[in-house]
């Protein structure tokens, strides 16, 4: 897997930039954090709560077929801002962002707080300590409903920012292609992180296993007032874009 505390606003600004520079912050289409809510902690849950209670519940589909082949080129460009998906992530989410080349290729930045570590992680290009972690895993995704779609959705799922995270490489490992009920990240981003996994699995319309489900909804409900992220990319990628 790479690649993909509590929610808050994504800061998104980009600046014009040229040569070997760096930003203050990150930039980029909003991600799993775009909207408001108070992370952990409380009771009674919020929108992404009642969101995860409407969730369809099918068991999972076999692995046969997959291969990320099907959900396009890697860090494909769908938003067609001339950056891969890859780059446009690392610029969101890293401070301290220098580029190799005019603005889009990232070169060097800090993850301040690594969500699934909470340390602090210094990415290199060609020595990364960092994935982009797919916080719906595209197998997992594969099992539960992508098998079905056409290319175009696939290879928007793959690239939508709302389901795409700067983590620490180590952990990010270690989750594999878990879902919520078998792998969650430490409780200072847990209420964050599920919220993230049902607005990505809402918007595409993906289903979720019965024990899934019930882990998402004992995560949430102690999440006081959780939000459900919105945002990120179309759910279908321009026709320019293939996949096998």
């Amino acid at each position: 897997m790479r690649l993909r505390g509590g929610a808050a606003i994504a800061v998104l600004v980009m600046l014009s930039v040229a040569g070997c520079k760096q930003e203050t912050t990150g930039s980029g289409d909003a991600g799993p954090e775009a909207t408001t809510g108070t992370g952990s902690g409380g009771s009674g849950g919020g929108a992404a709560l009642t969101a995860a209670e409407s969730l369809t519940v099918k068991g999972r589909a076999p692995k046969t077929g997959y291969s990320r082949e099907r959900f396009g080129t890697a860090w494909a460009d769908t938003d067609s801002n001339s950056c891969d998906t890859r780059d446009d992530i690392l610029k969101r989410d890293l401070k301290q962002v220098k580029f190799t080349d005019g603005d889009c290729k990232v070169s060097y930045g800090v993850l301040e707080s690594d969500p699934y570590s909470g340390k602090e992680v210094v990415y290199k290009r060609g020595a990364s300590l960092v994935d982009i972690d797919h916080l719906v895993a595209l197998s997992d995704a594969w099992q539960k409903g992508a098998k079905y779609w056409d290319a175009s959705k696939r290879i928007a799922l793959a690239n939508d920012p709302l389901n795409l995270l700067t983590v620490g490489a180590s952990p990010n490992r270690s989750k594999g292609d878990g879902d919520t009920a078998t792998w969650v990240p430490p409780k200072a981003y847990r209420c964050t992180y599920v919220a993230a996994q049902v607005a990505v699995k809402k918007k595409y319309g993906l289903w979720v296993t019965s024990a899934e489900k019930a882990a998402m909804v004992k995560v949430l409900s102690t999440c006081s007032k959780q939000a459900l992220p919105t945002g990120g990319n179309p759910t279908n990628a321009p026709a320019r874009f293939h996949a096998q």
